[in-house]
């Protein structure tokens, strides 16, 4: 195993970590579709900037060993920026914060796939994370597609998305820990 299978595989329960968070914010959208607007937008915006926070983490750590960390630092930096603008303004409209959800989803979608391209020759299973990567584009893209739906179809879809993704992070964290096993 290369040095950067071997420090890729070391945090994967970073990953594990997003992943469990994404499907309990989810699993809780589909518990209590009834919450008002704020409330979600609340709950959704502290995700984002969790997730956010996570990435840049993950981007300063891999730094040293990976050319393209600044992708990881550029998702992360967006994930903090959409997280704090929607914490920091709660009365915004529903449409705003769907585009919002939509432009964070789809650029990170297509950075998780171009980490995925760069990280195919050092670990299997990189289709974790480009279906996680094209589950993020289409869930943005159907939030530009539906922008009128009702606040308890979003709380599904949000609350869809979140599980998928996070299992699909799950899965990934766990190939990752799988691997640093077998290299040891």
């Amino acid at each position: 195993m290369n040095d950067l299978t071997m420090m890729i595989s070391r945090y994967w329960w970073v990953l594990a970590v997003r992943g469990v968070g994404a499907i309990l914010f989810g699993i809780a959208a589909f518990l209590w579709p009834d919450l008002t607007l704020a409330i979600l937008v609340m709950l959704f915006g502290a995700y984002i900037l969790f997730d956010g926070i996570i990435g840049i983490m993950d981007s300063i750590r891999y730094r040293e060993t990976l050319s393209n960390w600044w992708l990881l630092l550029i998702e992360g930096l967006l994930g903090v920026a959409i997280g704090a603008i929607t914490l920091l303004m709660p009365g915004i409209t529903a449409y705003l914060l769907l585009m919002f959800v939509a432009a964070w989803s789809i650029v990170g979608g297509v950075l998780r796939i171009a980490a995925a391209i760069r990280l195919r020759d050092h670990i299997q299973g990189e289709w974790l994370l480009v279906a996680g990567g094209l589950l993020s584009i289409l869930f943005g893209l159907a939030l530009i597609v539906m922008p009128h739906a009702g606040i308890l179809s979003l709380a599904w879809l949000i609350g869809f998305w979140a599980i998928v993704f996070g299992v699909v992070f799950v899965l990934l964290a766990l190939r990752l820990r799988k691997v640093g096993k077998e290299g040891r």
